[in-house]
């Protein structure tokens, strides 16, 4: 056996104490516990620490020191808790915290509200899957409740079973996704535009100039329950707005209205060297637009055919549909230099449904019930930055990042 190996299995048998302190925080109580334990030449071995509203729970597990001194110790510790109005629960022990479980997980919960009733039965159903809860911890309390449970025992893709499904049930959104440095690498966040990144559908907002909205509508939403073929669907509603003025375009641009969160979502990722794509089954006449505005790195869509400043009801180039979008995944992860495990995609329809499945992470956002249930998971809030906290950013450092409440 080695040196290395030798003193770990060693260090299981030594005798420790886990010191707990909890009661009102106020500044200087973490140094005055270790100031306090410092006098009798012990060791740290582990420190956690929480703070909710105002109360603090402090441990410590920390080496016994030898003989009559560990008496003492804990008659220092007393009296020095007493001293500052607080509670100390002393626990003898031996070893470090048992080895976390194999198969790690971050399971993010998002609630509007978070109920009691809801987090009993999550909780069970983490159990029930045979996996440990090791941490839990919050990750926002704006403009949803977002927690985050550090699980181990089972693989990620079972625990993702066991719980996307019943979230609806539950009243919550989750997200599984498996423990690692992956998910501090930096990655590709693919979107979908129209009721995604725009709480508008652009082809809607051009009908409305050529009077022909109601029935573009109809269409529109056949297509994205997955009734019609995109393709189709797209030629018969671009056709009815054949001998529209060019300069619709101007005005459709200055009607198009970014989802709640869309900015801070992008200037987020942005900031922590993401990099942020758009693909459609919109128009490039507008993407292009949001792409320079937004600071995008990657944005596809169709292309709406212009001849002697009208347009001609037809468009030209690659069609952008379900399967084109994935590809247009791809093409981008490979263009950005990132795996595809590595990429995030956001989209609400059914012609989403391939790119929410080629992705690492797929996000149905405020999405068709057949596109909720297929994708890894959901958001059913209008807030587009809450997709940060599936990715384990909490609001804090969003905030922190912009100096102000995010948009």
């Amino acid at each position: 056996m080695s040196a290395s190996l030798s003193a770990a299995s060693a260090s299981e048998d030594l005798p420790t104490l886990l010191v707990k302190i909890f009661g009102k925080d106020r500044p200087g109580l973490t140094a005055g516990l270790f100031d306090t334990l410092a006098g009798f030449g012990v060791d740290v071995v582990d420190i956690e620490q929480v703070v909710t509203r105002g109360r603090i729970v402090l441990c410590a597990l920390v080496s016994e020191p030898p003989g009559a001194q560990g008496g003492e110790l804990r008659a220092t510790v007393h009296g020095w808790a007493e001293s500052w109005g607080l509670a100390a629960e002393i626990i003898s022990g031996t070893g470090d915290n048992r080895p976390r479980g194999t198969g790690r997980s971050h399971v993010t919960v998002l609630g509007n509200p978070l109920t009691a009733e809801s987090t009993a039965a999550i909780a069970a159903r983490i159990t029930e899957a045979g996996a440990n809860i090791d941490r839990v911890f919050r990750l926002a309390k704006y403009p949803v409740t977002a927690v985050e449970f550090a699980v181990s025992g089972v693989p990620a893709d079972i625990l993702r079973s066991a719980l996307a499904p019943r979230a609806g049930e539950f009243g919550v959104d989750i997200a599984v996704v498996a423990a690692g440095l992956q998910r501090r690498a930096q990655r590709l966040v693919v979107m979908d535009v129209d009721s995604t990144l725009i709480q508008d559908e652009v082809i809607e907002l051009f009908a409305a100039h050529a009077g022909c909205e109601a029935e573009v509508a109809r269409v529109t939403e056949s297509a994205m329950r997955g009734e019609l073929d995109f393709a189709q669907s797209l030629h018969a509603r671009v056709a009815l707005l054949a001998g529209l003025d060019a300069s619709v375009v101007e005005k459709v641009r200055a009607e198009v209205r970014l989802t709640p969160g869309a900015r801070t979502l992008i200037r987020t990722l942005k900031r922590l060297g993401y990099q942020v794509g758009v693909v459609s089954g919109g128009f490039t006449q507008v993407t292009d637009e949001l792409r320079e505005r937004l600071g995008l790195d990657f944005a596809a869509a169709n292309t709406l055919e212009i001849v002697d400043g009208r347009l001609t009801g037809r468009v030209t180039g690659e069609i952008v549909d379900r399967a084109g979008k994935a590809r247009l995944l791809r093409r981008f992860a490979e263009q950005a230099g990132v795996p595809l495990a590595q990429t995030v995609a956001i989209g609400d329809g059914a012609n989403d449904l391939d790119m929410l499945n080629t992705a690492g992470l797929g996000v149905a956002f405020n999405a068709k019930p057949v596109v909720r249930e297929a994708a890894h998971t959901s958001v059913n809030v209008p807030f587009l930055d809450t997709v940060l906290y599936l990715l384990g950013i909490t609001r804090e450092e969003v905030e922190a990042a912009d100096g102000a409440v995010a948009d």
